[in-house]
């Protein structure tokens, strides 16, 4: 076990800190959490963990192996950071470079620039050989200063944007408004805790941006919808992908032709943008979720997104479900989604 802390996307409060758990626990890392800052999670796990979340979180930016955590004050740093046992971390004629990030408005009588400069110079003075390397170097000290902490780390890996921008809806073959975005849908199913080669089932699938994000961590997907054009669509945006469903169906989600699934996520029609037929979210969920809790075990979980004010929450719990978390992700002025994260009970 590692004493590791995780720079998390600003976009949400607490969603990046969900999902990164939920990750950890679905592919069976055991951890403990030592504290969380704005935008940062400490946690002691293993180091092998780490490839886990670049493969699988998409609110996580940047994981560290800690060195250093203390308050936001420059002599206490420096004075931890001579204590440091850098020949642990750093060889004889390794280069290196030191990053200090600042969380907002946090500690601003702290001069970033300045800590970077002067914890490069404990490091050249106490490794002999050492170098500073700006671009490209052998290892990258990471430093992130938030509320009134620093902590400071040896970057094991940088998770990129890149590539959900690119899944982004707008870039699909077929595009549609209603469509979930690529980063919000993968949090999505890794909230709902599948591993590689479970099955997951979204019965509202509409362009596939669930299936696409399940399909690309190795599990088995299986969607339908009751307009034809949405299959059709969400089936030539899963190949663009170059994702293989077990099937994409035209059905009525009331009417599920499935019997066995290993979790469900899923963002039910709502919108003036998407097609209820005549009914109303609650009773489309309700509905649903009254045909499918057979389809899961016990313990597995459903990940939903529905309008703020909904009673979705107290519906599933009388369908026989375990309210686990939920979190509200502002959309625009007359939309604000709550994400739940209902257990099988």
């Amino acid at each position: 076990m590692a004493r590791l802390f995780f720079l998390l996307s600003g976009e949400h409060k607490t969603l990046p800190f969900s999902e990164l758990k939920a990750v950890l626990e679905a592919e069976g890392h055991q951890y403990r959490v030592l504290g969380t800052l704005r935008q940062i999670m400490r946690l002691e796990t293993g180091v092998e963990c780490v490839k886990t979340i670049v493969k699988r979180a998409a609110l996580t930016r940047v994981c560290c192996a800690e060195l250093i955590y203390t308050q936001a004050e420059a002599s206490k740093i420096l004075q931890q950071a001579d204590s440091v046992p850098l020949e642990h971390w750093i060889r004889k004629g390794q280069t290196f470079v030191v990053r200090v990030r600042r969380i907002g408005e946090s500690a601003p009588e702290v001069d970033s620039m300045a800590l970077e400069k002067e914890i490069g110079a404990v490091v050249l003075e106490r490794v002999e050989g050492s170098r500073v390397k700006l671009s490209s170097p052998d290892l990258t000290f990471f430093g992130v200063i938030t509320e009134d902490r620093f902590v400071l780390g040896l970057k094991l890996a940088e998770i990129p944007a890149k590539p959900y921008v690119e899944r982004r809806p707008r870039k699909r073959v077929f595009f549609h408004p209603s469509a979930m975005p690529a980063k919000l849908a993968r949090s999505m199913i890794n909230l709902a805790q599948p591993k590689s080669g479970d099955v997951v089932l979204d019965p509202f699938c509409g362009t596939g941006s669930f299936l696409i994000e399940a399909g690309l961590l190795g599990c088995r997907v299986v969607g339908f919808d009751v307009q034809w054009r949405m299959v059709r669509g969400a089936l030539r945006n899963l190949r663009y992908y170059g994702v293989n469903p077990d099937g994409v169906l035209k059905a009525d989600a009331r009417y599920p032709p499935v019997s066995k699934v290993d979790c469900i996520v899923t963002d039910p029609p709502y919108g003036r943008s998407a097609t209820t037929l005549g009914r109303d979210v609650e009773e489309i969920v309700a509905d649903f979720l009254v045909k499918t809790s057979d389809c899961i075990s016990r313990g597995r979980r459903v990940c939903i997104a529905f309008p703020k004010g909904t009673e979705i929450n107290r519906i599933a719990v009388k369908m026989g479900f375990r309210l686990v978390e939920s979190h509200f992700v502002y959309v625009h002025r007359s939309l604000t989604r709550e994400i739940a994260v209902l257990e099988r009970t």
